[in-house]
């Protein structure tokens, strides 16, 4: 995925995300017990308005220029860092909006859906990044069922683990500003990351694709 100004919006954004520390390399134990040799944690950035409005127009250049505005009717957040960009992003668009609970209420209606859908309307699906897919794969069976239709997510970072392929199987198109490899290679060309950090996430990568 390519357009006008992508480039430098990578530059700028992958700069932005290490002065704020929400992208850092070394040695990190992941939730799932697995060691990683970076850590990225977009929570973070909402702590910084500055950066802040920075990561929420790089999603707004990717929804305008990677999935188009006439190809959704509402945008739905995954909780918990996806809520924290989907809501900027859905009012700047003037979109209405929803999100996935993480678990069903146990009273009420006991939706996992918080907001109102409209049989038959096109969600555009958001979230910080994706690994697996598995959390947005959930999310979307969740809107699905409530008569909604999902083709399409979008994520600032992919972090190259087999999530673009498991959505695609779902038949959704994942859109992502830019993976892990683009972001630390940006980087290490600036000098920013020294050049066993760079071989280290080289190297986790293809051994999880």
């Amino acid at each position: 995925m390519s357009w006008k100004g992508r480039k430098k919006l990578i530059e700028e954004l992958a700069m932005v995300l290490v002065k704020v520390r929400a992208l850092q390399v070394g040695t990190f134990t992941l939730s799932s017990g697995k060691l990683s040799s970076y850590y990225v944690d977009l929570r973070a950035v909402p702590s910084f308005p500055g950066a802040y409005r920075y990561v929420i127009d790089a999603y707004l250049a990717l929804i305008k220029n990677g999935v188009g505005l006439k190809k959704f009717d509402e945008i739905a957040g995954i909780p918990t860092a996806g809520l924290a960009f989907s809501s900027p992003v859905a009012l700047e668009l003037g979109k209405p909006m929803i999100y996935v609970r993480k678990e069903e209420k146990d009273y009420g209606r006991k939706r996992r859906i918080e907001g109102s859908v409209n049989p038959g309307s096109r969600v555009l699906v958001m979230d910080d990044l994706i690994t697996t897919g598995h959390s947005v794969l959930g999310g979307i069976e969740a809107i699905r069922e409530e008569g909604a239709e999902v083709k399409d997510v979008v994520v600032l970072i992919d972090r190259l683990e087999g999530g673009r392929s498991n959505l695609k199987k779902a038949g959704v198109t994942l859109h992502s500003l830019t993976d892990i490899l683009e972001l630390v290679r940006t980087l290490h060309e600036r000098d920013e990351i020294p050049d066993d950090a760079m071989k280290a996430i080289r190297a986790q990568v293809s051994g999880r694709q």
